[in-house]
């Protein structure tokens, strides 16, 4: 039985930037498509989760390449709900992608971020 507050396998379920000046990007894409920000307290800096306008849902974060994100790529970057993190990392090498980043915990769960043949990255996540 699938938990039904659980995006099922296969979803994506959340974007993010990583970059070096995130104060500045999180200022370019308010002023571009609307989104207000909120901090978050990374010990030293702050990331952004960006909000639709007038207290909206949270709907994409915008982070420091800095401390574990430090390896991650400058893209906009999907996250991909996966059963299990660590073989789906496996399988992508097998199949000739990379892993860039990870496996390793975020939150309660754990993610990687992998590069396809053709040379595009997500992130995958989940257990």
């Amino acid at each position: 039985m699938t938990d039904p507050e659980q995006p099922s396998t296969g979803s994506i379920v959340w974007h993010d930037l990583t970059v070096p000046n995130a104060g500045e990007i999180r200022d370019f894409y308010a002023g571009v498509v609307g989104w207000e920000s909120m901090e978050h307290d990374m010990g030293g800096y702050s990331d952004f989760g960006m909000n639709q306008p007038s207290g909206g849902d949270t709907v994409a974060g915008i982070c420091h390449a800095r401390g574990p994100n430090a390896n991650l790529p400058a893209q906009w970057l999907i996250y991909i709900r996966v059963a299990d993190v660590d073989a789906s990392a496996e399988r992508c090498r097998q199949l000739g992608g990379t892993v860039l980043d990870g496996p390793r915990e975020i939150g309660e769960e754990r993610f990687c971020v992998i590069r396809d043949p053709a040379g595009a990255a997500a992130a995958l996540i989940g257990g």
